[in-house]
């Protein structure tokens, strides 16, 4: 089903990223599983690099949660598999901004959205905002995400 609608979307899941220090990806215990951050990168390559409200606008910061969601989707397809979801309880949506920008609903919109779209009703889930004053390589936006598992 979710297979279905990715290819219905037009979305083709990318490699996920490896992690950038000494932890897992995707730590499973019992029927509970948390996710890594997850950055807008793509094929190794890092976009959406800069602060928003200065480099970036709202809307890349949009697009960059939408990568950075891609990229949950993908760790969960390597490592869980979709058909042990039960659902995303909550994402913890960081970003990184000048201290006038105020359009965080917005940016994180772009995660919340696409996983809603993807995943249905087991994407539906509570989240946070964290502005942060940096993020590794500069990255704009990253995600955290906890499951319940089958």
């Amino acid at each position: 089903m979710i297979k279905n609608r990715l290819k219905k979307l037009g979305i083709v899941l990318p490699d996920p990223p490896t992690p950038g220090g000494n932890y897992t990806s995707v730590n499973i215990r019992g029927r509970q599983a948390f996710v890594a951050i997850q950055f807008p990168i793509l094929n190794g390559k890092f976009y959406y690099q800069g602060t928003l409200g200065r480099e970036l606008n709202s809307d890349d910061g949009y697009k960059a949660m939408q990568l950075c969601a891609l990229n949950l989707l993908a760790q969960i397809n390597k490592y869980i598999r979709y058909e042990s979801l039960v659902g995303i309880n909550h994402i913890d949506a960081y970003y990184r901004s000048t201290a006038d920008w105020d359009n965080a609903p917005h940016v994180a919109d772009g995660a919340s959205d696409l996983i809603a779209e993807i995943l249905g009703e087991k994407g539906t889930h509570s989240r946070a905002l964290i502005g942060v004053a940096s993020l590794p390589r500069n990255f704009s936006a990253g995600i955290t995400a906890s499951l319940t598992l089958q």
